[in-house]
């Protein structure tokens, strides 16, 4: 694989000169990156202070809102132990998938066999770890509609509590007892703001990892596949801010254009998967939104006959080296697939254009 003209070279298949340094560069990149940090905060509400019934009206509603605060903070009570059980989970799921990963790496990093069975009973576990993540990330999201019933349930505490300073007939001690108890219903409502706060934001960053991870899981099978090591998925490494990615459309006239990557399939089993994320990885480093033209090249020499086959074999070639590409993470709208045929051309090849 090179970017010179392809027809002036011998046939042999050609690597790019960093494919060298590649195994060092993605066992440091890392193909899983480090969870996002689970909210720490142990949400113990502050308690309800009891009082003497002072037989009055007012007394009586003072009792039966520090009842409901009592039931609130039981229930924010239980909330708080779901939401550390299932934080304790998520972290015990993430070690033992990044566990997993590292090692797929390490094993992929020394050289291995493709399909080693030992390193794809490795990644279906560690696909169940990801998997047990995302379940614990929808627990989460009941959780959070649970706490948010709560919080309006505070809320509606709040406003009976301050209500209650305003209806005729209360003794001194009613007052005293409602203005310890509205000081601890406002505290029960930011407690339970800032179990909903912190909740929400679990959920988002832990949402955003699992789908980043499933992605990057994907290049991992296509290491397995090959026996080699690549980096991130090639659509985390493409993801960019300004919106929904590009769509390559219809094939572009690539007559003069210098191609990125040069395939010669001029042997059986063509080891090109590394060198290709290589080179395609390097790009989106740089141009995150950038996409491609894939063209089936094939020579003319033979006659009709011959060229029309070798066109059907070189289109199914493009075809395997798109599927490749896709396995790494590349958004296949990103591509667009093409043939043509070249009289220079000594056998068939699949060249790559950056658009």
């Amino acid at each position: 694989m090179t970017g010179e003209d392809p027809a002036a070279d011998s046939p042999s298949s050609a690597l790019p000169a960093s494919a060298s340094s590649t195994n060092q560069t993605a066992v440091d990149g890392g193909i899983a990156t480090q969870p996002p940090q689970l909210g720490t905060t142990d949400f113990k509400p502050v308690g309800v202070t009891p009082g003497q019934d002072t037989g009055t009206f007012v007394g009586r509603k003072v009792a039966e809102l520090r009842s409901e605060l009592q039931r609130l903070q039981d229930q924010v009570s239980t909330h708080n132990s779901q939401l550390q059980t299932q934080r304790a989970e998520m972290v015990a799921n993430a070690q033992n998938y990044h566990g997993l990963v590292a090692s797929i790496n390490s094993r992929l990093q020394v050289g291995t066999t493709p399909g080693n069975p030992i390193l794809v009973q490795q990644f279906n576990s560690a696909q169940t770890s990801l998997d047990n993540l995302n379940v614990g990330i929808a627990s989460m999201n009941k959780l959070a509609t649970s706490v948010s019933g709560m919080s309006t349930m505070s809320s509606y505490l709040a406003e009976s509590t301050r209500a209650a300073f305003g209806v005729s007939g209360a003794v001194d001690e009613d007052h005293r007892q409602l203005t310890i108890l509205e000081d601890e219903v406002d505290q029960t409502v930011v407690l339970i703001e800032r179990l909903l706060t912190e909740t929400t934001e679990d959920i988002r960053r832990q949402s955003s990892y699992v789908a980043s991870e499933r992605s990057n899981l994907n290049t991992v099978a296509a290491g397995i596949k090959t026996g080699e090591i690549y980096g991130a998925s090639l659509n985390n490494v493409a993801q960019s801010a300004s919106g929904p990615g590009p769509v390559a459309g219809k094939p572009m006239d690539t007559t003069g254009r210098r191609p990125l990557v040069v395939i010669r399939f001029d042997r059986d089993k063509v080891p090109y998967q590394q060198a290709l994320y290589n080179a395609v990885g390097k790009v989106l480093e740089r141009r995150p939104n950038a996409s491609f033209d894939l063209v089936a090249v094939a020579p003319t020499s033979g006659g009709p006959a011959r060229v029309a086959l070798n066109s059907t074999k070189a289109r199914r070639q493009a075809e395997e080296v798109l599927r490749s590409l896709v396995e790494m993470g590349l958004p296949p709208a990103r591509v667009a697939v093409s043939g043509k045929t070249i009289a220079s051309a000594l056998t068939n090849e699949v060249h790559l254009y950056l658009r």
